[in-house]
């Protein structure tokens, strides 16, 4: 299998992903198994490091495409834009990849997809070198240094350092590039964490504990989901930020517990391993197709406990007053934190869409604590590390729901937990309601 067809359907999966306005996980996985037969194990490392590498870097290789073109960048076809995007990523940020080989493979492909602009691909590409990146470490502007050395909207990088200044800023924007690291949960309710060490060794896996209990690093297999350790239920796929917030609320067995925001169901299934299965879990999302996810990966664990429905959470329902003992809330939110495993969300999400989904978050929280019992606990939680989604949203809550000196709800315990090189970010706050 030559590695032009695997440069070929990169840029393809680009193309889709930039027409559609898709996730590149996603598009990417639709891609990679269609043409499953064609690809060796070294395409398919190839395709999905210039998938993720060029949509993580885009905003930096802009700028270095611009430097070298006389034509503004949204003036280029769609297709040579890709292919020059592609080419400057290897160039740039790939050192086994010869350049002559990323600016040969970058002119064939122009040669397929847009004939006239050969001479301008090539052109440009030859201009390109790694020390272009460097030189954007002299620009003055902090703002502009940092979204341009770290492919972050401008808009982002000031909002990050109003909130936690420049030096921690840039160390957030620089987690956020790395590759993600693969971590799961063990599954406690089909083996021991001993156990699945074992079998892991026996596969030839390697494995390294998480800074958390029944979680681990996965350190040289890429395609988790396809191993029969999954799809026989013995782990899920899950960040170690998200396994924490069910650990944090802490469910009984045979509780009644609500989880409102609840697909695809990771941390729903979580709870119901905490709780051994014994109780009872209602999980709700508003979409079925979602909800389905849910029902999969209960399915697939050999959980039993959990009843599903599709429901808008922020739709007040009175049969449910004061039912639950325990509560989570994983609001919808921007996703800041998890950008280095959806790089797209740096460029789908807009500063005007805080607003609206800040209102979301609000309208949750009120109506959701209604559900909760007196004594009760909820975890309000988001994979965003902007102030407004989180310490903003439940100083408001607090306030509403003070009675003169009476307070309903006090704060056990919050974290904000940054991303790093083993983690995404995440917000979690646990509430109790007084009695």
């Amino acid at each position: 299998m030559k590695t032009d067809f695997a440069r070929e359907l990169a840029i393809k999966i680009l193309y889709k992903i930039e027409e559609d306005n898709g996730y590149s996980n996603l598009v990417l996985d639709e891609y990679l198994q269609k043409e499953r037969e064609k690809l060796n194990e070294k395409d398919i490392g190839l395709i999905s490091e210039v998938v993720y590498g060029t949509v993580t870097w885009k905003l930096t290789i802009d700028t270095i495409l611009q430097k070298y073109s006389n034509i503004k960048i949204n003036k280029i076809s769609k297709w040579v834009k890709i292919i020059l995007r592609t080419g400057i990523y290897q160039i740039v940020f790939l050192d086994k990849i010869p350049k002559s080989a990323a600016v040969n493979e970058s002119v064939n492909l122009c040669k397929k997809y847009g004939y006239k602009s050969v001479g301008f691909v090539n052109a440009i590409l030859r201009k390109v070198e790694k020390s272009d990146y460097e030189e954007f470490k002299n620009i003055k502007d902090d703002y502009k240094r940092i979204s341009v050395m770290y492919s972050m909207p401008e808009w982002i990088v000031k909002k990050l350092v109003k909130q936690y200044g420049i030096s921690k800023t840039e160390e957030i924007c620089i987690n956020s590039n790395l590759k993600p690291t693969i971590t799961i949960r063990i599954n406690t309710l089909k083996t021991k964490i001993e156990e699945l060490k074992q079998k892991l060794d026996k596969r030839n896996i390697t494995w390294e504990d998480a800074d958390i209990p029944n979680f681990l690093y996965l350190k040289n297999i890429k395609n988790v989901s396809n191993l029969d350790l999954f799809k026989e239920g013995y782990f899920t796929i899950q960040d170690e930020g998200a396994g924490k917030i069910g650990l944090i609320l802490n469910p009984k067995e045979g509780e009644e517990v609500l989880d409102a925001c609840s697909a695809p169901g990771g941390k729903t299934t979580h709870l119901a391993e905490i709780m051994k299965n014994k109780g009872h879990i209602l999980a709700w999302d508003i979409h079925q197709h979602r909800v389905n996810l849910v029902e999969e990966n209960a399915k697939r664990l050999g959980v039993s406990i959990i009843e599903l429905d599709t429901k808008d959470a922020c739709e007040y329902d009175s049969k449910y007053d004061s039912k639950f003992d325990k509560i989570l809330l994983d609001v919808p939110c921007m996703g800041l934190g998890v950008c280095k495993r959806k790089p797209d969300i740096k460029w789908q999400k807009s500063e005007e869409e805080i607003s609206e989904i800040t209102k979301i978050q609000e309208n949750i929280l009120q109506i959701c604590s209604k559900y909760l019992k007196q004594g009760g606990e909820l975890v309000y939680s988001t994979c965003s590390i902007l102030k407004e989604e989180n310490e903003d949203i439940i100083e408001k809550f607090l306030e509403v729901e003070k009675s003169g000196t009476k307070t309903h709800f006090q704060i056990v315990y919050k974290t904000n937990i940054l991303p790093n090189s083993q983690r995404d970010g995440f917000f979690i706050c646990k509430l109790k309601k007084n009695g």
